[in-house]
């Protein structure tokens, strides 16, 4: 009999968790009060989640996918299973959590989570590849890979691109696949992100460059060294040769500078966006709960700069975020056992029209669950234009590890899992929520969506079916939308859910027991709206109809 032991791939102890920028006492220098209370008592946040875990018991069968469940009207078209841990393991690659990373491209979606990537045809979901992470990086000429993958396809050059760690945690390495085609050639770099750990880095592309956020740790784990925004130009990227990092700008900034002002935001997001803008950032604060925004001047070139950092808002009233619960009842009795992670931006923000969409996970100060609030901020002026909550009301469930995406006509698909202590429904469980934009920036709801239900109502991180979590039980650590290049009605939505045990009883003959991730991937169909230009032609019909209709209604009165 396997056991379920986890091992961490550093040999350093993991760091007590209750470092934060308030409590950094390792660090060379005394926090004022005022610094210090932005985060006191979160024991997560600014501290280094201990990288991927791997857990060593032998690889496992997989059974069918369970199709969508709409609760709403609409269309979900393709909706089926992406990797799981069980994949995952028949590459010796069992890592926890996947950090759940997608992207839809020409004609296929291409996945990437800890330990492997797939490849499928956008037509019929079928699986074309499925290959270990390793080999992936190998094939575009790499030597190692160590997780945090993120990918993205841009639609300009019609290529796709795919970061993670290198083999250590200290390097950050870039693909370029040849063509649109995934299954093509790809070819590589990579770049010293910090002499350390360059965690959670980050994924943007614009029209001039693309934007990597990285979070800086000490080798060991231990302190917080501050925060570094790289920036690579488009025609380093996109180059005949392959990628090449001759015009990176690495903008770092230290945690004395961040206390003493200059906070640039943890898990800094570049802006995605599709038309001419660039150099747009955004990020929930390092050193507070509110929103900071900026921008690089002359991104891609020698000369870039970064802009003052913007506070967006003081921020509302939060609390460090609550474990989000799901049924379990067995053994201990203990629900909270998921880890939604803290209340950074972990997703792609997105801009449309002169407007910034980002979401992230928060707990409003007095309550006991999880929610994810959506924010529109004017990029010109950095005004928050609107924002709002999936999630609380006292509805017993929480919300989290939520990602966004936005199409030129306004529509917004929000992806999410829900998870809660009551039974049947508390299952953790994948939805994606749509909206429409409103002239001054707020969104309207159109649809709900579950598009994935748990085969398990008990997940913990590698820890035995029915008995109680150890460790900390990360989830995510982040899901992703994303706008179909071919059709921009089109929604492609890829989350986590909780696989089915281990063991005998669900077709695993001689399986260890432990709890098994899985991601899932849906197509979302929204209606159709009009273009801008149409639908000022419409108004002015409107109005040209009515204005007769008037003159006829008055000539008969006569």
């Amino acid at each position: 009999m396997g056991t379920n032991v986890r091992k961490s791939f550093f040999t350093s102890v993991r760091p007590t968790r209750v470092l934060k920028i308030g409590l950094l006492a390792a660090t060379a220098f005394t926090l004022c009060a005022g610094a210090a209370s932005a985060y006191n008592g979160d024991p997560d946040y600014l501290t280094y989640d201990g990288g991927a875990i791997i857990s060593p018991d032998g690889p496992s069968g997989s059974i069918g996918a369970q199709g969508p469940v709409s609760s709403s009207s609409g269309s979900v078209g393709l909706s089926f299973q992406g990797i799981s841990q069980y994949d995952t393991r028949a590459f010796g690659r069992g890592f926890i959590p996947p950090d759940t990373m997608g992207a839809v491209g020409a004609t296929q979606y291409m996945e990437f989570v800890n330990g492997a990537t797939a490849v499928y045809d956008k037509a019929s979901g079928a699986r074309t590849s499925l290959v270990s992470d390793l080999a992936f990086w190998a094939a575009a000429g790499q030597s190692g890979a160590f997780g945090d993958s993120r990918v993205m396809y841009d639609n300009r050059s019609q290529r796709w691109v795919a970061l993670s760690f290198a083999a250590t945690t200290d390097t950050i390495q870039i693909a370029v696949s040849d063509t649109s085609n995934a299954l093509g050639g790809w070819k590589s770099t990579s770049f010293l992100g910090y002499s350390g750990i360059a965690d959670f880095p980050t994924l943007a592309i614009d029209s001039k460059a693309i934007y990597i956020g990285t979070n800086n740790f000490n080798a060991a784990g231990t302190a917080f060294d501050g925060v570094t925004l790289n920036v690579i130009s488009r025609g380093n990227l996109f180059g005949p040769g392959g990628p090449t990092t001759t015009s990176l700008k690495q903008f770092f900034t230290s945690t004395a500078a961040i206390v003493g002002g200059d906070d640039r935001g943890f898990a800094i997001q570049g802006v995605n966006q599709i038309g001419s803008d660039s150099g747009k950032i955004i990020a929930v604060g390092a050193n507070n709960f509110g929103s900071v925004r900026y921008d690089v001047n002359n991104p891609g070139t020698a000369g870039a700069t970064e802009t003052a950092a913007t506070l967006l808002s003081p921020g509302d009233a939060y609390d460090p975020n609550r474990l989000a619960r799901q049924p379990y009842t067995t053994g201990t009795g203990a629900t909270r056992t998921i880890d939604p992670s803290d209340d950074r931006i972990g997703s792609a923000a997105w801009e449309q029209h002169g407007k910034i969409y980002s979401v992230h996970t928060i707990t409003e100060t007095g309550t006991d669950h999880t929610e994810v609030q959506w924010q529109v901020v004017d990029a010109a002026t950095n005004a928050i234009l609107a924002t709002g909550k999936i999630g609380g009301n006292g509805d017993g469930y929480d919300y989290y590890q939520g990602s966004i995406a936005v199409n030129d006509s306004g529509q917004v698909v929000i992806g999410y899992d829900r998870s809660g202590s009551n039974s049947p429904d508390g299952k953790i469980s994948i939805f994606a929520d749509t909206f429409n934009s409103l002239a001054g920036g707020g969104l309207t709801n159109t649809g709900r969506y579950l598009l994935k239900v748990s085969d398990s109502d008990s997940y913990h991180n590698g820890s035995l079916d029915g008995q109680a979590a150890t460790g900390r039980q990360r989830w995510g650590d982040y899901s992703a939308v994303s706008l179909d290049p071919s059709d921009r009605e089109k929604f492609w939505i890829i989350g986590e859910f909780a696989r089915e045990p281990n063991n005998a009883a669900n077709g695993h003959p001689g399986g260890t027991g432990g709890t098994r991730w899985g991601t899932w991937i849906s197509q979302l169909t929204l209606s159709a709206v009009p273009e801008p230009a149409t639908w000022a032609m419409m108004l002015v019909g409107f109005g040209v109809v009515g204005g007769a209709l008037r003159r006829r209604t008055a000539k008969a009165a006569a």
